[in-house]
């Protein structure tokens, strides 16, 4: 009977860690229908997006290239604009409360700015990388280019939490560009045309939107003018999507895959 009993009580065990093994689920797969498309300039190495209260604020990288500004959506004009030296290498932008929070690539810091005037505010350390920021209505929300998403207090930037990235267990590396849309994280990954849904609370990716047929549109010959920037508009549930050194940005609707129409 002990035996019998030792003999159960392994099994029970080695199911539950199989249980435990087993991989999530496999997220979703999506594309992108393009329901409107708007101007863009050509000239702007896209590193963040980010809608506002019917104003489309933009972040631009590269040494001696790099700026935030405020762009007319409708016509492509900038409206608004602050430029950076040429030490710098601008990257990621969110909105907060009445704040831009604009990271850099490789300069170790964070700027907040007035987001009216553009003022600078405050000037945070960051240990990282910067690639991608977003925020989800309390913590600001930071990728580095790994499979690590950051949740930082906006006041300090002291980290919060942190969770990686991983589609059933392989953690997705690269992580770019991110918006914060209906409680998941939408990020880019670099050099990939397709943006990764992401559940915050544990890192699981929940779906991808395949946009390759959005990007072929924008195929220059250049192996920079990459899928990079996203930003969506709570108000007109419209999600944006654009490139860096793409002539144009596209209003998307997004579909499970095999379904031609929104």
């Amino acid at each position: 009977m002990n035996r019998l009993c030792a003999a159960a009580f392994l099994l029970a065990a080695l199911l539950v860690v199989g249980c435990r093994q087993q991989p999530n689920a496999a997220p979703t797969q999506l594309t992108a229908v393009i329901v409107s498309e708007y101007p863009h300039d050509q000239t702007a190495f896209t590193q963040g997006l980010v809608w506002d209260k019917n104003a489309m604020y933009e972040s631009t990288g590269l040494f001696g290239q790099s700026s935030l500004r405020r762009v007319d959506l409708a016509s492509g004009n900038v409206l608004q604009r602050r430029n950076y030296g040429s030490q710098f290498f601008a990257e990621g932008l969110a909105v907060f409360g009445d704040s831009l929070y604009q990271l850099t690539w490789s300069n170790r810091v964070i700027f907040q700015y007035d987001k009216d005037s553009f003022d600078l505010r405050r000037t945070f350390p960051w240990p990282h990388e910067g690639w991608g920021i977003t925020h989800d209505g309390s913590s600001l929300i930071i990728s580095d280019g790994s499979a690590t998403l950051y949740f930082l207090a906006p006041d300090d930037m002291s980290e919060r939490r942190r969770v990686t990235v991983r589609d059933r267990g392989r953690e997705i590396t690269r992580l770019n560009e991110l918006e914060y849309v209906k409680g998941s994280v939408y990020a880019n990954v670099w050099h990939e045309e397709r943006i990764a849904v992401i559940n915050p609370a544990d890192g699981t990716v929940t779906a991808w939107i395949d946009l390759s047929a959005v990007c072929a549109r924008m195929r220059s010959g250049n192996p920079d003018a990459v899928l990079n920037g996203i930003m969506y508009d709570a108000d007109t549930d419209r999600l944006i999507i654009t490139g860096k050194l793409w002539p144009a940005l596209f209003a998307v609707k997004t579909v499970p895959i095999g379904q031609n129409q929104p």
